[in-house]
């Protein structure tokens, strides 16, 4: 590991304009490549006290053993030099795509003489007009068997095409109509080019004019008795439409978009492209990469950008990118996209509208892709046994950790506090395992000692259940009486998981020593580093960014968060729909719906007399003697509300609002 020390450069010798830097190992491998408005200044940032530094920029700076830097001219050249450089040196610690080759696009190659449509995957060729890329094969297969009737253009292999040449005579698809059958002469090649240009045409989205043409073809050969000429066209017109209906309207005013998503977690990103075209989603085509440089949303469309366009010129380049995120150098970025397109190129956020809708589709995409990738991952039985024996190498301990719960604590400045249990069993989640917990034993915020009673509370009703089968003696500690509820906690972990860092993971190791338990090991992974602490270690077990057994305990305290998170949700939420009425003891909902139609509201009716509420069907005096006191010592929070019908009925103290988001432990 080195020192960046060692091969930091010397004052003033960075020159402060534009340019693009290389870090290179100790073997002469480019390992990161990065741009810059000014090089002075963003070196500087990596030559820091590597504490205050991300721990993958930290890592990167440790691995490096020189740096080295090219000036350009203006921030495009610098973007395209960086695009090349990564294209080049394919450097470890560069966001890299994982490739999309596996997508398959309708291809037209009009650099032969007579152009062929087909469907085609790998790297673009030049002289071939490209659509999609599309989800399934078969969908392009049905789509040019919708249009082969209306555009016979070849679709036959050199081979075959060769072949019937030689015969004389054409294949299947010249007999039934759907090929003009250039290999015997049918037509020549300026016509069958012709066929094959209005082919691209339509699937790039000048639908219009076309289908106008053909219904006014259609029309006049009907005026004109031509009635079998007519019903071609009539069906040539149906054939196009059902290949449009292929592809919904999603933009109305016929726009020319790509459309970009992204889904994040703290270790991978998932990338989703919608291509529209003419109003219409032509294409679509996702990425999933490894997070293996600190970098935010904006810099992971910046990446996707760059690997989208990077090869592309003209048309392939749309007049507008949607993106969720600006880049740091958007009017740059922007710029190099028009220089791509030989045009202007709008790069923005969308704000409103259909294409902001659009937009949230294309992330839920994202967010579903991602999901996937994880699923797929996760339930492989090969990697998850591969992760639970790194963990168990990791962690020192006896054997792979078959059952494994994660806690995490949850709480909104100190109210609605509330903890999580979920059970991972041989790699997989079982959520009928998952429980909750209120941290009852204190008020206000402090995640190490609910940590501490949550695990104190999970462990003793183990111990409950021990006792009562014979498997524990009751010496060797103290264990609350039965309760009487269903036997939840009876089956041991190997291993405990907490949210959070050193002092989560010495609450809860104590709570164990407490009641006598020795054989369950305890880790914490804390979220911001993605480091695993272990009891009385001053320092942390880093896995590396590839380890499987990093990414199953990642999952597990991500799970153990979410789950967290919407108890606290659940719980606030029916703290706040609380309102004075809930408090009178032995008033059901009947009655306090009642109540609020009779006196219209919360309002009025504390200001009723005890008479006045008794003449409410169903309130005896009693009854009404313990409304009126329990409204008189309660203080209105926020309008009052016809429970009956939801409505506000009068303009009161708003509640007081919320400064901050629900959150979980933080490390």
């Amino acid at each position: 590991m080195a020192d960046p020390s060692s091969y930091r450069p010397e004052p003033g010798q960075v020159p402060d304009s534009p340019g693009v830097y290389k870090f290179r190992d100790d073997h002469r491998r480019v390992i990161y490549v990065g741009k810059a408005k000014s090089l002075r200044q963003r070196l500087a940032n990596y030559f820091q006290d590597i504490a205050g530094l991300h721990p993958r920029t930290a890592t990167m700076v440790t691995t490096a053993a020189s740096v080295e830097w090219t000036v350009v001219s203006t921030e495009v050249e610098a973007l395209q030099l960086e695009y090349s450089w990564i294209k080049e040196f394919d450097p470890r610690f560069n966001v890299k795509y994982r490739d999309d080759k596996s997508y398959p696009s309708l291809a037209v190659t009009m650099n032969e003489e007579y152009p062929r449509v087909q469907v085609m995957r790998g790297p673009k060729k030049k002289g071939v007009r490209y659509f999609g890329p599309y989800g399934h094969a078969w969908a392009i297969r049905e789509t040019v068997d919708l249009m082969l009737r209306v555009f016979p253009v070849r679709t036959c292999s050199a081979g075959v095409f060769k072949r019937s040449a030689q015969i004389g005579r054409p294949c299947l698809l010249g007999y039934i109509g759907k090929c003009s059958a250039p290999c015997v002469g049918r037509v020549t090649p300026e016509e069958h080019r012709e066929l094959a240009e209005d082919f691209c045409d339509f699937m790039a989205g000048r639908t219009g004019t076309y289908l106008s043409r053909l219904e006014k073809q259609m029309h006049e050969a009907a005026e004109e008795m031509e009635y079998e000429k007519a019903a071609r066209l009539r069906d040539d017109i149906g054939a196009l439409r059902r290949a449009m209906e292929k592809n919904a309207v999603v933009l109305a005013d016929a726009t020319d978009a790509d459309l970009v998503a992204v889904a994040e977690d703290e270790l991978e990103a998932a990338v989703q492209i919608f291509h529209v075209r003419g109003g219409r989603v032509r294409g679509q085509r996702g990425w999933v990469t490894d997070k293996v440089e600190a970098v935010d949303t904006a810099g992971l469309v910046e990446h996707a950008l760059q690997q989208l366009y990077g090869e592309e010129k003209g048309e392939a380049v749309p007049k507008e990118v949607l993106v969720p995120a600006l880049p740091e150098d958007a009017p740059a970025l922007g710029q190099w996209l028009a220089d791509r397109r030989g045009s202007g190129v709008s790069l923005r956020i969308p704000q409103r509208g259909d294409k902001k809708a659009l937009m949230e589709t294309v992330h839920r995409n994202a967010q579903q892709s991602l999901a996937l990738h994880k699923t797929k991952r996760a339930s492989d039985l090969t990697t998850r046994s591969r992760a639970l024996e790194e963990i168990a190498e990791a962690l020192e301990l006896d054997g792979a950790p078959l059952r494994i719960e994660c806690f995490d604590i949850s709480h909104l400045q100190g109210d609605d506090v509330v903890a999580s249990m979920v059970v991972f069993e041989d790699g997989l989640a079982r959520k009928s395992e998952y429980r909750r917990f209120q941290v009852k034993s204190f008020e206000g915020q402090d995640d190490v000692r609910s940590m501490h009673e949550v695990v104190s509370r999970r462990f003793r009703r183990y111990l409950q259940e021990k006792l009562k089968t014979g498997e524990w003696d009751a010496e060797d500690g103290e264990v609350p009486e039965d309760d009487g509820r269903p036997k939840r906690f009876a089956y041991p972990p190997q291993l405990v998981v907490v949210d959070g860092g050193q002092p989560q993971v010495a609450a809860a190791k104590r709570a164990l020593e407490e009641l006598g338990i020795d054989d369950v090991a305890v880790c914490g992974l804390a979220k911001r580093l993605e480091e695993v602490w272990l009891p009385g270690e001053d320092d942390p077990v880093v896995l590396p960014r590839t380890s499987e057994g990093l990414y199953l305990l990642q999952r597990v305290r991500d799970e153990a968060h979410r789950f967290a998170i919407q108890y606290q949700r659940n719980k606030r939420g029916k703290r706040l729909k609380a309102g004075p009425l809930d408090e009178v003891p032995g008033l059901g909902e009947s009655r306090k719906v009642a109540l609020l139609k009779h006196f219209g509201s919360v309002k009025k009716l504390r200001q009723a007399t005890i008479d006045q509420i008794c003449e409410v069907p169903g309130i005896g005096r009693k009854t009404a003697e313990t409304v009126a006191a329990a409204l008189a010592g309660a203080v209105p929070a926020g309008p009052a509300v016809n429970t009956a019908t939801g409505e506000i009925i009068e303009d009161e103290a708003s509640a007081p609002a919320e400064t901050s988001s629900e959150r979980g432990t933080a490390p």
